[in-house]
């Protein structure tokens, strides 16, 4: 059983920049493919971006590209979500999520079977 954890997340304005952070509790950490997605009122739930088990790889959504970076810490089995440049439309419940071994792109919700609880943003005009 895997357990995450996100926190961060709080109203913040346009143009400016949040940190959210996600603490899993899964011994296979080092090894995880780690995603963030995101749901707004009234949507479903979206990609944000993932990072691989070594941080050599990520991805993101177009719509975060250049304003979004994805990181992580391995010795401290955390995934970060760094925000800048923030705009109402990020307004959203964040989660992040574990991928499933071989997980073929990354950006499926039905590639990661666990999920953390979520963490409000709210980004005002």
């Amino acid at each position: 059983q895997v357990q995450l954890v996100e926190s961060g997340g709080r109203l913040a304005q346009a143009g400016g920049s949040l940190r959210l952070s996600c603490v899993s509790s899964g011994r296979t950490f080092s090894d995880d493919l780690m995603g963030w997605f995101r749901q707004a009122p009234g949507k479903g739930r979206e990609f944000v971006a993932f990072i691989n088990w070594d941080g050599t790889n990520t991805d993101y959504a177009e719509s975060v590209k250049g304003r979004f970076t994805i990181s992580r810490d391995n010795a401290k089995n955390i995934v970060y979500l760094q925000m800048n440049g923030l705009k109402p439309e990020d307004t959203a419940v964040y989660y992040c999520a574990r991928g499933v071994d071989g997980a073929p792109s990354g950006i499926e919700e039905s590639e990661y079977d666990y999920w953390g609880q979520g963490t409000q943003v709210t980004v005002s005009s």
